[in-house]
């Protein structure tokens, strides 16, 4: 039995990135906002509560990796160089993961301080 070796074309590639940064773009984006809403609700309760946390704080670094993510993905769908489209790709790749990532911390730190 002969075995076949599937290589992915050079457009394939560019095929795959292109739906990538499709998809981390609109998804970042909207996770910045999200990350926005929160930090407004931590800071009522904040302030009712007369207690601080460091959530708010984990929230807002966390929203910029986001954007981070979100604008380096829009730009790798708007450039033309293959180099700069892998690169750019990457990046957005790299900061959207360590944004959910973060997220998922900054839920826990909320979910142990709502608790106290």
């Amino acid at each position: 039995m002969m075995r076949q070796h599937h290589h992915r074309s050079p457009r394939r590639s560019v095929m795959l990135d292109e739906r990538t940064c499709a998809m981390i773009c609109p998804v970042s984006a909207g996770l910045v906002g999200a990350c926005m809403t929160a930090i407004g609700i931590i800071q009522v309760l904040v302030r009712r509560q007369r207690i601080g946390t460091i959530a708010d704080d984990l929230l807002s670094f966390d929203a910029l990796l986001f954007l981070a993510a979100s604008l380096s993905a829009y730009f790798a769908l708007r450039v033309q160089s293959q180099t700069r489209l892998h690169w750019l790709e990457r990046l957005a790749d790299a900061a959207f993961i360590a944004a959910m990532l973060l997220l998922t911390v900054s839920c826990f730190v909320l979910t142990y301080w709502m608790e106290r």
